[in-house]
């Protein structure tokens, strides 16, 4: 069962990063850690889609942060053709955390250590609510996928791979 104490439930940073932006939304801790989005999925009741995942990539070197959908799994070749970089590739879980600020499994799509090059998959926008992590693997919080792509300083792309 979920609890909704929103001070205390997010990462602090994140905290500290809703207040900046005016954000008001609910976030919700859920006893058992939520890393995946199947996870987070089941505990809060949502199609696998609705779930954002935050993924963090190196491109030429520079991180890039990638918003993509539950169900889907970015294609590394779009990101890259994208970006126009010479090669992509997953960033490790220290680059992760010196970028955002956040473990894998709890990187919130905005509120980051670093400014951060965000590309956002456009599939997002097929929900009217989405939910991405809050800082930790416990937390997660909805928002509608406009204003979190917005909050990210996202661009839209078509990022996710495509199934056979």
């Amino acid at each position: 069962m979920a609890d909704s104490t929103p001070d205390t439930a997010a990462h602090p940073r994140f905290a500290d990063a809703l207040r900046e932006l005016g954000l008001d939304v609910e976030v919700r801790r859920f006893p058992d850690a939520t890393r995946t989005a199947a996870e987070a999925a089941a505990a809060i009741g949502c199609e696998l889609s609705q779930i954002v995942k935050s993924l963090v990539f190196e491109a030429d070197g520079q991180p890039v942060v990638v918003l993509m959908d539950g169900a889907s799994r970015v294609d590394v070749e779009l990101v890259r053709h994208e970006l126009g970089a010479g090669s992509v590739r997953r960033a490790d879980a220290a680059l992760v955390r010196e970028t955002t600020g956040y473990a894998i499994g709890g990187v919130p799509p905005f509120g980051h250590r670093t400014r951060t090059r965000v590309l956002a998959d456009r599939r997002l926008l097929d929900h009217e609510t989405v939910w991405a992590a809050a800082g930790n693997p416990h937390t997660v919080f909805p928002l509608d996928p406009k204003t979190l792509i917005a909050q990210a300083a996202g661009t839209l792309a078509d990022v996710r791979e495509r199934s056979a």
